[in-house]
């Protein structure tokens, strides 16, 4: 299974020659035996950040490199699940909110849609979700598997605070190359209902640790920082 370290601020999710897809910094494809989530300072500013993070990697005592994701959500929130062959760990933060009213020129918008429409400066409070199986996936089930671990986090924010994410979300998935062979990730497939279920408990989880003693904000406007998206593509028969 993947196995997960905490020092420092900095968590490490890893597992042998594992191949990677991360949508966070300098994300893409990579083969590693770890891969990252890194608690940053409040006002954090650094536009080095693979100076940094291999700094921080370094100093928590952690020599392998491999995709890393920065967030201000504190390690101590952060959440791990599994089942089957997923494992999950999630941190989750609703500082700076990112609302999809369905009706963007409505005057009454639900809780959690109004506010700011630009984000100036936002920290990275953000939901960053690392996930990984024991299967082997084609680069196809392994965006297929980012897709449904995606999916699931966007139904369990609605589920529990309203918004569908925040604007700097951030996720890697990974596969054991050496794994048994799986074609499909899926919502309909085993891997995907444990990668869903995975992603649901640990994100929920996180956030009733982040939020014990404060309230998630109700609306962009309440938060820190935010952004409802409020423009309105045209519409065509293609």
């Amino acid at each position: 299974m993947f196995e997960t370290e905490v020092a420092d601020g900095v968590l490490r999710f890893s597992h042998p020659e594992t191949r990677w897809l991360s949508t966070g910094w300098n994300g893409g494809l990579v083969s590693a035996d770890a891969a990252y989530n890194v608690t940053v300072p409040d006002g954090f500013d650094r536009t080095d950040i693979d100076a940094y993070t291999r700094a921080r990697r370094r100093d928590a005592g952690f020599g392998d490199p491999g995709p890393t994701l920065l967030t201000g959500v504190d390690m101590t929130h952060a959440c791990g699940a599994r089942h089957d062959s997923v494992t999950c760990v999630a941190t989750a933060g609703i500082s700076n909110p990112a609302a999809l009213p369905m009706d963007p020129e409505s005057e009454g918008q639900p809780a959690g849609s109004d506010g700011a429409s630009e984000v100036d400066e936002p920290p990275p409070g953000t939901v960053n979700l690392l996930l990984g199986t024991t299967h082997a996936l084609d680069d196809g089930a392994l965006a297929t598997l980012l897709a449904t671990a995606v999916e699931a986090k966007t139904a369990t924010l609605l589920a529990r605070t309203g918004f569908p994410g925040t604007t700097t979300d951030a996720a890697v998935v990974g596969c054991d190359p050496t794994g048994e062979a799986t074609p499909f990730a899926g919502s309909a497939t085993a891997l995907g209902a444990s990668t869903r279920a995975c992603v649901r408990e640990a994100v929920s989880v996180s956030l009733e640790s982040r939020y014990a003693t404060t309230d998630v904000p109700a609306s962009v406007e309440d938060a820190a920082h935010g952004v409802t998206t409020r423009q309105q593509a045209t519409v065509f028969d293609p």
